[in-house]
């Protein structure tokens, strides 16, 4: 498995187990595949992560769905 960009290490810093355990799978996949950022809905209690190719790869962006 491809070592995560600093970035996202970055992001996943002082955030509790349940955040990351829905987001890192995510981080890994944009990681392994290297083409697109992440977008993470969150709108409590809706925690959700995603591809999305209107992120530049290495780039985690946070929205409100």
């Amino acid at each position: 498995m491809k070592q995560l960009p600093e970035a996202y290490e970055a992001y996943l810093a002082g955030k509790d187990d349940d955040f990351i355990a829905t987001v890192k799978p995510i981080l890994q996949q944009s990681a392994a595949e290297g083409d697109h950022g992440v977008r993470v809905v969150i709108d409590p209690p809706l925690l959700q992560a995603h591809l999305d190719s209107h992120v530049p790869f290495g780039t985690v962006v946070e929205d409100v769905d």
